[in-house]
């Protein structure tokens, strides 16, 4: 049978399913509605186009190493009660194997690969929890990160994966003192490794601003300068690993730290759950009626 256009609009306003999934499943049922229903239902696309207008914004990000290769992923949920369900961390880590050995490009990439090398994809994998667990499910971000035999990957996931970090450190192969900058990195939330990777623009920016408040307090012209360089550095503490003095022993700066161990901070990815994104608002009471309702 002929799939018409109408035939993809009466099935997409049964079930909320895109318009190229609504054409493949009735192209698979041979135009039949009611299977077709059935079709999307199993692959969990009609649960999955339902939810897709929410708000995920709760979740985990999660750290898998295999070899010198690692990868660093953030999976998002509607709320904190499923981010805490095993079947949730089940795939998230599943998610994260599957990025680390297929390696796509972007998010986009990754959801269109045969999920484990088999026939149903990351998205219809990801659809399918949807349908299980009943909330929205979306694979925000991952980063793959490559190292040498002679360097160290330090993970850390903080409260059980809201903050996640990973990095390597060059020339050192401790992974205890990799950890150790990564629960820093945690903690302290610098943007940048040192000083070369802090755009110039934004740095001119920083000067500026500074410039003008010495101006303002009255300084005298010819030693604004002077300060503005003293409170410049204070900046690259705020926003540079190195230059930030290490968490597990304040005399000393990150970089120097690490240096006398032998090694070099050569990148880290900082990723903490929900960070730029619109929170929902539901109290706790509600969230656990909403679990109870399903």
């Amino acid at each position: 049978m002929a799939v018409t256009a109408s035939m993809v609009k009466e099935l997409r306003e049964k079930t909320g399913a895109g318009m190229m999934d609504c054409k493949k499943a009735l192209t698979e049922t041979n135009g039949d509605m009611e299977k077709a229903v059935d079709f999307l239902r199993e692959k969990g696309i009609a649960s999955a186009a339902k939810k897709a207008d929410r708000v995920a914004a709760e979740g985990l990000s999660y750290v898998e190493q295999s070899g010198n290769k690692a990868v660093i992923v953030e999976v998002n949920s509607e709320t904190d009660f499923v981010a805490k369900n095993e079947n949730f961390k089940n795939l998230v880590a599943d998610l994260a194997k599957h990025v680390l050995e297929q390696n796509p490009a972007t998010v986009e990439d990754a959801l269109a690969q045969p999920f484990q090398g088999g026939s149903t994809s990351v998205e219809e994998y990801v659809n399918g929890q949807i349908a299980k667990i009943g909330e929205k499910i979306s694979l925000r971000r991952f980063e793959v990160v490559e190292k040498t035999d002679n360097d160290a990957f330090g993970s850390y996931l903080h409260m059980g994966g809201r903050i996640g970090v990973l990095t390597v450190i060059a020339g050192n192969t401790d992974e205890e003192l990799a950890k150790d900058v990564a629960m820093h990195i945690a903690a302290i939330k610098p943007v940048y490794v040192n000083r070369d990777g802090v755009p110039g623009d934004e740095v001119d920016r920083e000067r500026e601003v500074l410039k003008q408040q010495a101006l303002n307090e009255g300084k005298p012209a010819n030693i604004v300068e002077k300060m503005v360089e003293g409170r410049l550095s204070k900046f690259f503490e705020q926003v540079c690993l190195v230059d930030q003095p290490f968490v597990k022993d304040g005399d000393q700066k990150v970089g120097k730290y690490v240096k006398n161990k032998g090694g070099e901070v050569k990148s880290f990815v900082r990723y903490e759950v929900g960070e730029g994104m619109e929170k929902r608002e539901d109290n706790f009471a509600e969230e656990v009626m909403s679990q109870v309702k399903k």
